[in-house]
């Protein structure tokens, strides 16, 4: 595939450079917001090569790509950069800072940069919308170095079970304790990593945002916090939590920090702002954040997880069924965005989540509901796409290309899939199946859910069986309308 030309057509037919006002990635899909959606054209996108859908979502243009999505992302920068070159060169200086014909991508950033330029509030786009928006900008930057985590703690987990059952105990091993820190790093350090996403998203100083986070990860600060006596400041008794490993508090303390900074701005003269902005910033934040707005976030934390559980309390097997079976359909309309941050948190928070076991069957079904397509079709095409989609799935647990290439389309296997992810999730929610770490769920990350037990593990084992090959064998035998040779290009 040749990225460049690639880029230059799925520029050109979003309506060109100067049509895009932000443009981000995630696994499989990029990411644009349009000036105005009508330049875009959507037909021919579809069409170009290794574009494997267009949708519209969230009030976002999203072109399916799949894998090679990161190498079309810096493609089109590229083509961003050299339109915005151009731009400035014809309009000998008339473009304003921050501002350029290729959006918002601004004077001295690097096209890599803009994988950290996020959205904000778009005209015509539902409140909704861009809080879906603003959670995924959040927390997909992190992602990728959350499933490594995952996939690093699942190796350790093998190796920690095979050592055991020969009478071994690695736990206390130094390679081992060095190789778990790296693990649980990014959890532990979470107000800090989340600190620095948080202000991309909502305009705040990035390293100011991070020194806030930073005082929650604090040794001393811990120590405090859990110890047995009372913590004052400025003689006002403090609500006692360890927001090590927290998610929501730093993100309400950025939220307000990023309105903070704006009104100092305007009220602090310039030639003080580079010192006093900060700093004043930074102090009036600090007792913010330990007297009201962590403690407001511990309690929504809170909240959010006594009702998760209370789902499972109700029922296991239909909390499992139901994440098993919608979240694919989630992933279509992009509000699983809005379930992440749950099992981070619950990982973050007590070292454990089943989330994304749940989330598993779904992934599962989808890549054996491509495996059932594959095996029916009689297309060269499609064949090939469905293939390719289904390994995506369960070795990588990559759903888009599964979901958008075949299954979508040709409707039946997307049935089965819903139908099978559900029943797998069911048997995962009676095993009471849960995993240590937060990762995509395909092959690679399995051990993740041997963590907790064989019983546990048997369990997730035979739900994503069940979803694989159930969803395979529905779709080989129910079949499905055969498109049109021209619709099976990816």
């Amino acid at each position: 595939m040749n990225y460049d030309a690639v880029a230059r057509d799925i520029l050109t037919l979003a309506g060109g450079p100067g049509n895009v006002e932000n443009l981000t990635h995630c696994f499989t899909r990029l990411r644009f917001e349009l000036s105005d959606r009508t330049k875009a054209d959507k037909e021919k996108l579809a069409q170009v090569e290794g574009v494997v859908s267009v949708v519209e979502r969230g009030g976002q243009l999203q072109v399916v790509i799949g894998t090679k999505v990161e190498h079309v992302y810096e493609a089109v920068c590229r083509q961003m950069e050299a339109g915005k070159i151009s731009s400035e060169r014809a309009s000998a200086g008339e473009i304003s800072a921050g501002k350029t014909s290729a959006g918002k991508i601004s004077a001295g950033k690097t096209p890599a940069a803009n994988k950290d330029i996020q959205a904000g509030a778009r005209q015509g786009t539902s409140v909704w919308n861009r809080i879906l928006i603003s959670i995924s900008a959040m927390f997909t930057p992190m992602v990728p170095a959350i499933a490594a985590s995952g996939l690093l703690k699942g190796f350790l987990t093998i190796a920690r079970i095979t050592a055991s059952g020969r009478g071994v105990d690695i736990t206390g091993n130094e390679t081992y304790i060095i190789l778990m820190a790296a693990t649980d790093a990014i959890f532990y350090f979470m107000p800090i990593i989340l600190a620095y996403t948080s202000a991309k998203v909502f305009h705040a100083n990035e390293f100011v945002a991070m020194a806030l986070g930073g005082t929650m990860c604090y040794p001393a600060i811990l120590e405090l916090m859990t110890g047995g006596a009372a913590v004052r400041m400025f003689g006002i008794a403090l609500t006692k939590a360890n927001y090590t490993s927290s998610v929501i508090p730093i993100i309400i303390g950025v939220f307000i920090l990023s309105y903070v900074e704006r009104f100092l701005t305007r009220v602090i003269p310039e030639i003080l702002k580079i010192i006093l902005v900060p700093g004043i910033s930074l102090l009036v934040m600090v007792p913010a954040v330990y007297l009201v707005f962590g403690p407001v976030g511990i309690y929504i934390g809170n909240a959010i997880n006594y009702v998760y559980t209370g789902m499972m309390a109700l029922s296991p097997a239909l909390c499992g069924a139901f994440i098993g079976g919608m979240w694919c359909v989630f992933v279509i309309f992009g509000a699983h965005r809005a379930l992440v941050p749950i099992g981070i948190n619950d990982v973050a928070r007590f070292g454990r989540q089943n989330l994304l076991a749940f989330a598993g069957a779904a992934n599962f079904s989808q890549g054996g509901a491509a495996l059932g397509v594959m095996l029916r079709t009689k297309d060269r095409n499609l064949k090939a796409i469905a293939a390719s989609a289904s390994l995506t799935a369960w070795v990588c647990g990559i759903t888009e290309p599964a979901i958008y290439g075949c299954n979508l389309r040709l409707k039946k296997p997307m049935v089965c899939a819903v139908i099978c992810g559900a029943a797998g999730g069911a048997v995962m929610g009676i095993g009471g199946v849960y995993g240590d770490a937060f990762a995509n769920n395909g092959v690679l990350t399995l051990a993740t859910y041997g963590a907790f037990g064989m019983r546990n593990f048997l369990f997730y084992l035979l739900g994503i069986s069940i979803s694989f090959f159930g969803s395979a064998l529905l779709t080989w035998v129910f079949g499905f309308e055969e498109l049109d040779e021209g619709e099976n290009r990816g």
